[in-house]
Formats: C-alpha cells, sequence, structure tokens
C-alpha cells in the first residue's frame, strides 16, 4: 500500500521551491510569478486549490515573501493546507472586490510577470487588464527545470506510485478473458488502482483486438475475442500527488505468428531505449534508440507517436522523449520508456516503464516482466 506519511516529506522540501523559484525567475528578468490552481501550484506551496471562477493566485515576488491571494470562501482549505502549515502569508477577498486589483497592488512596480502555462484564458486577459504595464511571460521557463529535476523524495513518491500500479497490473490476468467487455475489465482495473493506494484513477485504456491499434483509445463495449492482444495502460495520482503510468500488453489465447514477428521487435526497442539513459545524452537520442531498432525491424511507419514523456504532479509534463528535443539528460529526471507498434484495423502492442535517470545510469520505476502475458482461454 502506499505510504501516505511519505506526503510530510515532500511537503518539508515546500520553502526550498518557493526560494529557488524566486531565484530563477530573478534570473531571467521575472519581477513576479503569478500561479493560479494547478500542478505548478501546488509544486510550490501544497495546496491543490480548486479551479473556480473566482481567482487564486499565488504572487511571488521579487526580493520579497509571496502572497497567496484567494476568495475568502476557499480561505479555510488553504489555511488547512501545508500552504498555511508553512507560514505562507494568505490574503482573502470578499465578493464585491476586485481581486485582480488586489494581486496588481502587490507588484506595482513589475516591469515583467510570468503566468502558469495552465492559467484560464478568461484570468489570463483579466490579469493584462490589471496590469497593462508589465510584459507577459510563460512561468514554465521558471518552474519547468524545478519541476523536470525531482528530488529523491519525489523519486520515493514515484517508486511508491510504480510499485502501486504493478500490483495492479498483477491482477489484470484475473479479469481480462474472452467474453468480457473492454469496460468491465476496465472496471476492475479502476476500483483495483485505488484499492492499491492512488487517490484518483486517471486512465484506463483496454484496447483489445483492433481498438489497441488507437493508443489512446481506453474503453468500449466491445468484446474480447480469443486471440485477440490487448494493450492495457493504466494510471492514477497517489495521496502525494505523484502520478503512475504503466503499459503492458495481453494476449487472450493463443497469440498470432506475425504477432509474436512485432513484439519481439517492440521488446528490443523498449529495452534498447531504458539502456540508453544516462546523465549527459539527450532526450531525443533516447527517442531514436528505440525508434531505431523498430525500423530495422521494418514496423518504423507503425510507431507513430513519441518515446516518452515526463511525469511528477502530472502524467504527462517536462521532459519529453521525442525527436527535436535537444534537453540533456540530468540526474533526477522522471519520464516514461514507452514505444509501440500499431497494425490499423487489426491490433497493437505497447511497452512502458516509468525510468529516473541517476547519478550514473538509470532506474526503472515498473518492475513487472515485459514479456508478452499469454493469458489461457477459460
Amino acid at each position: 500500500m502506499y505510504n501516505h506519511e511519505h506526503v510530510a516529506g515532500i511537503n518539508d522540501e515546500l520553502p526550498d521551491r518557493i526560494r529557488r523559484a524566486q531565484d530563477g525567475a530573478a534570473d531571467v528578468g521575472i519581477d513576479a510569478l503569478l500561479l493560479s490552481p494547478g500542478p505548478d501550484l501546488r509544486y510550490l506551496t501544497g495546496y491543490q486549490a480548486l479551479p473556480l471562477e473566482r481567482l487564486t493566485c499565488l504572487v511571488m515576488r521579487a526580493g520579497a515573501d509571496p502572497v497567496l491571494v484567494v476568495p475568502n470562501l476557499e480561505k479555510p482549505a488553504a489555511m488547512a493546507s501545508p500552504a498555511g502549515a508553512s507560514g505562507l502569508e494568505i490574503v482573502g477577498w470578499d465578493e464585491t472586490d476586485d481581486p485582480y486589483a488586489l494581486v496588481a497592488g502587490l507588484i506595482p512596480d513589475a516591469r515583467a510577470v510570468a503566468l502558469d502555462n495552465m492559467m484560464w484564458a478568461e484570468k489570463v486577459l483579466r490579469l493584462r487588464d490589471a496590469l497593462p504595464g508589465p510584459h507577459q511571460r510563460l512561468a514554465n521557463e521558471v518552474i519547468s527545470p524545478l519541476r523536470m529535476r525531482k528530488s529523491p523524495a519525489e523519486i520515493e513518491a514515484l517508486r511508491q506510485a510504480g510499485a502501486a500500479i504493478d500490483r495492479v497490473h498483477a491482477q489484470v490476468p484475473e479479469w481480462l478473458r474472452a467474453g468480457r467487455t473492454e469496460r468491465e475489465v476496465g472496471a476492475d482495473i479502476a476500483e483495483a488502482i485505488r484499492t492499491e493506494g492512488h487517490e484518483t484513477v486517471d486512465f484506463v485504456i483496454v484496447g483489445s483486438g483492433p481498438n489497441g491499434a488507437s493508443p489512446h483509445h481506453e474503453l468500449s463495449d466491445r468484446v474480447i475475442r480469443p486471440g485477440d492482444p490487448v494493450v492495457v495502460d493504466i494510471g492514477g495520482t497517489t495521496p502525494a500527488g505523484y502520478c503512475s503510468d504503466c503499459t503492458r500488453t495481453y494476449v487472450v489465447g493463443e497469440p498470432s505468428a506475425d504477432f509474436l514477428a512485432s513484439y519481439e521487435v517492440l521488446q528490443r526497442a523498449q529495452a534498447a531505449a531504458v539502456e540508453h539513459v544516462r546523465p549527459g545524452v539527450t532526450c531525443e537520442s533516447v527517442d531514436a534508440a528505440a525508434r531505431d531498432v523498430i525500423a530495422d525491424g521494418g514496423f518504423g511507419d507503425l510507431f507513430i507517436h513519441r518515446t516518452g514523456h515526463g511525469i511528477g504532479l502530472q502524467t504527462h509534463e517536462d521532459p519529453y522523449i521525442v525527436e527535436g528535443n535537444d534537453t540533456v539528460l540530468e540526474p533526477g529526471m522522471a519520464f516514461s520508456i514507452e514505444p509501440g507498434i500499431y497494425h490499423a484495423d487489426r491490433h497493437g502492442a505497447r511497452i512502458e516503464d516509468i525510468v529516473v535517470c541517476t547519478d550514473d545510469d538509470v532506474e526503472a520505476l515498473n518492475l513487472r516482466s515485459h514479456d508478452l502475458v499469454v493469458i489461457p482461454e477459460k
């Protein structure tokens, strides 16, 4: 089960995260970071604020303590969160107040402000009206480099999330059989994701037969048939806020010879990409390590997505393992390695692990076998 005590260890890092974000903003000429509800706000304060029409905004000022502006309706929740426990100043506003003017009043001399990448357009435009002078930039240029490099506590949170989703995959053969629908199997998986320690179920993909050729198929009422390959890609979020994401491919009954041939290539490609990971190599070179094996095997045009994505407080975040991304891997970067081969209208296969770049090598956080799981017909 998930170790709930680990949440406290992550919250101990919050003051240092704020300091590093303020230093990073100053280094690139940003006078204030303005962060609305979302993963960046949670990363810096531990507060998982509700995304409402009323403005919640963390104002991080150069040379001054940060202030969290919240509707008074939400102030008790903010005070009860790690943000309140850390002593962060929390300022409430009433229904007849103008919270955008309140934010502007906190940074009267700002020349450049950075807004979080997930801020609603409505709030972006109203902040622009309230702050017509400062140039607007994206906070991602400051916060993404921090979030990409996970601390030991964050890696442990991801390790626990990976172990939990591995336990779910261990049970999949109990539910996956001919005569059941994808949706029925998906319901069993979703229940297990919660039982094994996740707070939320983020996605359940059960792609059987031809549906497995659609990487983001999710669920349908298709009945699983004998001989079907089935792609099972599942993930959730733990109480610490960190995500899991793992894919294994199963076959109900006897697999076809052509499927076995492509799966063997896929298995080698996934292993090649994982083995390539180490400090100093680029994200795009990891992608190439998987893609070259698949292309050499004759299936290059059937690998139709990037090799991976970063993971942490979001299932998909920087760094992205894709051609054109020359970001150099550093210790603490965590991401998926998930090549796939997709035969349209026939079947698909994908193998996905979350890995972490260590000081000199790589650690896989998903430990289930990569061998094709053949489930005997019942």
